[in-house]
């Protein structure tokens, strides 16, 4: 049974415009309202409650060195949603977290180290691998946050309460990076898998979610963080990186129903309904979800 789960987060997202504040954290109730949590009630799914983060500060040239945008609000909101997590799991649960942006990745890390370890599937448009060691330009954990989730960021955010790694590189996959992706390479040589985009729109998702459960220890399963970026700007330009050469949603919804059976939760993040202002585009995030992550932990077998 599902478990909807509202995290409206966008703290680690940069400003839209200096001073400015973006719209991800809108993102759940806009789902609410174009009708998702209706669909998902009528399908068996159940109210999971909110974990709100907290305020969203634009303190670019005045944090500290060494640290991210938002940080200790940050951490503050990964604990709490990963406590949530972690009760829904124990309650026999699949918890669907509806974000917000992808910093999210965090508090199911702290989930699943603190539940019994499993894998990560990180689907994205971009890698969201920069961390100190490859960029000066660390300061936005959206765009960082599947580098902190196998402990290659500021320890801040990669080692929370000593959980770190919170999942291990080997079982880890990303799908969805485009062609030309900065850190494509690192990343192929730092996880277990790393299927681009343009494989998926090739070959299709079933095999590339075949290729996801081939690794090594997910035999507990793994949480799927889909960012909708992944889809190609034609499709889905209410998002605040769109790059071309993403995927189809329905090329998405055939990747995600592939995996979800074997997914002990998910989040969908990084749709900005300030992007949206006709409601448009939300209407695909729901045809995602409601289709693609219908069966979510139908095959695991109960905790």
């Amino acid at each position: 049974m599902i478990a909807l789960v509202s995290a409206p987060t966008n703290l680690g997202l940069r400003p839209p415009v200096p001073g400015g504040v973006p719209g991800t954290a809108k993102a759940p109730e806009a789902l609410r309202e174009a009708g998702l949590h209706r669909l998902l009630h009528a399908q068996g799914a159940v109210d999971g409650g909110v974990v709100l983060p907290g305020r969203y500060v634009d303190d670019d040239g005045r944090r500290r060195a060494g640290t991210v945008r938002n940080q200790a609000t940050i951490v503050d909101h990964a604990r709490r949603l990963a406590h949530r997590l972690f009760e829904i799991r124990q309650a026999g649960q699949s918890p669907l977290v509806l974000g917000g942006d992808c910093s999210l990745a965090i508090a199911a890390g702290l989930a699943t180290r603190v539940s019994g370890d499993g894998g990560l599937v990180h689907i994205d448009g971009h890698t969201d691998f920069r961390h100190p060691g490859n960029s000066d330009a660390v300061g936005s954990l959206a765009g960082e946050d599947l580098a902190a989730a196998i402990g290659r960021h500021l320890p801040a955010l990669s080692d929370i309460d000593g959980l770190g790694p919170y999942f291990a590189p080997e079982c880890t996959a990303h799908i969805g990076c485009r062609y030309g992706d900065p850190h494509a390479d690192e990343l192929r040589e730092s996880i277990g898998l790393v299927v681009p985009a343009d494989d998926v729109i090739l070959h299709g998702g079933a095999r590339a979610a075949s290729r996801v459960r081939a690794l090594d220890g997910l035999e507990r399963g793994y949480w799927i963080q889909v960012d909708v970026d992944v889809l190609d700007p034609v499709h889905m330009p209410a998002v605040d990186s769109p790059d071309p050469g993403g995927l189809a949603p329905d090329e998405l919804i055939g990747l995600l129903a592939a995996l979800a059976p074997h997914a002990w939760g998910a989040s969908v993040t990084v749709f900005d309904p300030d992007l949206d202002p006709e409601g448009v585009h939300a209407r695909t995030v729901i045809r995602v979800v409601a289709e693609g992550l219908a069966d979510l932990g139908t095959a695991l077998a109960p905790e």
